[in-house]
This record gives C-alpha cells, sequence and structure tokens, in this order.
C-alpha cells in the first residue's frame, strides 16, 4: 500500500478521485512521516488498544494507526473522502470507516461496542473552528477515555496548557485541565501539510485525569462560573458574574465569597486558579 506520508502518493490519490478541498472541513492533510510516527508514540498505541480517529481525511494517519493497534474505527464527515478511504485502507482488516459528524455521534455506545467499555484511546487531526465542541463533547459525555492525541492550531494547543494570568488562559485551559494532563508533545510547521495552512500547529496529548484533581458541589455551576468570568474578561469577576445570564448571584454574594478566600473584589477572572474557581462555585452554591 502507498504511504501517503510521501506527498507524491497524496497527490496521486487526490488526482484519481478528482477530488476538491472543502474549506468548511478545514481540510489539511499530513505529509510527514516524522510527525504521524510521533503521534502514534504519543498516544501510546499498542495492539491491546482500540482508537477513535476523528477525522482520518484520506487515511494518511489511519494506515499508521492500524499498522499499531488491535481496531480503528475513523469517523470522517465529508462523503466525497469515503471512497478514497476505502481504496486506501482496502489492506487492512482492523478498520471501519463511518461517515458521520462526530458531535451527533453516541460515542459512548461505540466505547461499549467495541471495547467493552474499557478506555478507549482517541488521535485526531482537527480544523480550528471544530476543536474546542469535539474535545468538550468527549470529556463531557462520560466516554472512557485513556487519552486524546490530537493536532490542532499551535495557539489552541497553548491555550489548553497555560495558567493564570497569562492572555491566552481561558475557559478552555480550565476545562481541559479539569479533565485531563496536557502536554504539548511536537510543533508542527505548515509545509507538513497540504495544502498548507497559514497557521503552525501542535500535537498535544490530554491524558484522561483517574480523578479530577478538585472537588466541587455541581460541575456544571463551575463551568458556568468559569464562562462568566471570561466572556467579559475585562470586566472584574464580580461584574462578569453578575451579568451573566447562566447564573443567578448578587454582587455582594460573589465579594463576600472572594472574601472568605482572601481575594480581593477587584480580582479578575483570568487571575484565578482552577483551585480557587473551585472554591468559589462551592461557597456560591
Amino acid at each position: 500500500m502507498a504511504d501517503l506520508a510521501k506527498p507524491q502518493n497524496t497527490i496521486a490519490i487526490l488526482q484519481k478521485y478528482n477530488f476538491s478541498f472543502q474549506k468548511k472541513f478545514g481540510q489539511n492533510f499530513l505529509i510527514d512521516s516524522r510527525v504521524l510516527d510521533k503521534i502514534v508514540a504519543a498516544a501510546g498505541i499498542t495492539k491491546e488498544d482500540f482508537v477513535l480517529e476523528i477525522g482520518p481525511g484520506i487515511g494518511t494517519m489511519t494506515q499508521y494507526l492500524c499498522e499499531s493497534a488491535r481496531e480503528v474505527t475513523a469517523v470522517e464527515i465529508d462523503k466525497h473522502l469515503i471512497p478514497i478511504l476505502a481504496d486506501t485502507l482496502s489492506e487492512y482488516h482492523n478498520v471501519e470507516v463511518i461517515q458521520e459528524d462526530i458531535l451527533k455521534m453516541d460515542i459512548k455506545g461505540l466505547a461499549e461496542a467495541k471495547n467493552h467499555g474499557n478506555p478507549i484511546k482517541v488521535v485526531a487531526n482537527l480544523p480550528y473552528y471544530i476543536t474546542t465542541p469535539i474535545i468538550m463533547e468527549l470529556f463531557e459525555s462520560q466516554v472512557p477515555i485513556d487519552s486524546i492525541t490530537i493536532m490542532v492550531q499551535k495557539e489552541v494547543a497553548d491555550r489548553m496548557q497555560v495558567g493564570p494570568g497569562t492572555k491566552d488562559y481561558g475557559a478552555l485551559s480550565l476545562a481541559v485541565q479539569y479533565y485531563a494532563k496536557p502536554e504539548i508533545v511536537a510543533n508542527v510547521p505548515p509545509n507538513c501539510f497540504m495544502p498548507r495552512p497559514k497557521v503552525g500547529s501542535a500535537v498535544i496529548r490530554l491524558t484522561r485525569h483517574q480523578k479530577v484533581p478538585v472537588q466541587v458541589k455541581c460541575e456544571k455551576f463551575l463551568f458556568q462560573i468559569i464562562r462568566a468570568s471570561f466572556n467579559q474578561r475585562r470586566k472584574t469577576l464580580v461584574n462578569g458574574l453578575y451579568n451573566s445570564p447562566e447564573i443567578t448571584v448578587e454582587k455582594e454574594q460573589v465579594v463576600k465569597a472572594l472574601e472568605q478566600m482572601g481575594l480581593s473584589s477587584n480580582i479578575r477572572g483570568e487571575a484565578l486558579t482552577l483551585e480557587q474557581f473551585a472554591s468559589l462555585s462551592n461557597l456560591l452554591l
């Protein structure tokens, strides 16, 4: 089977099927075997593993995953890629391709059927616009996950692993760090893709916590508070929470809770750690 990580093989298959890139799906196909090797290694895939791949494209990474895993399910939204995947993956008997929007799938049911409910490994090359919804859906829907190893825009990867007081710190940073340990494993320049994106990318591995790092009375309320704190980033935390349509708290309540935590009433959300957000949500509930 032709190695699709070689640019000439990718070009040949695209020409064979007269494929045209869909901007709405943010399609950029990897053409660098070293990056593919790094992704498979970072995900720690073994012959024991069931792997869910999101957005296989023409099957470049899927081929590498099939070589390493027990079984792979690849979910692709673009129906024009399905015949190409049938061709490029024809030699592998441990892969199933599903044409579907991953956000509409019962991933928990899939994990149950394919892996008896044991934690699965997720690998993906995600377009910028869909990165956050997919990651949050995977975490929030209680799918049993060991790790998510994904290629994303560099600035999104940075945002996932930063701490308080930085400009990239926000609701995504806190949500990811609540559920998992983030670690950037490779930076990937634009020339590793076809077509070449305008920005750099990074591979980041999110290793699911066995136990969440903070204890909260209500997870949903914690994330409502976090979102409200960053929706109006330049406002104080007190005003951000008071103005939020999602939660009903009086300014005095927030000021009192912050005082109990030894924090100023003028503090902004971007200064609080995950632990402090957890304490605040517990005090306000």
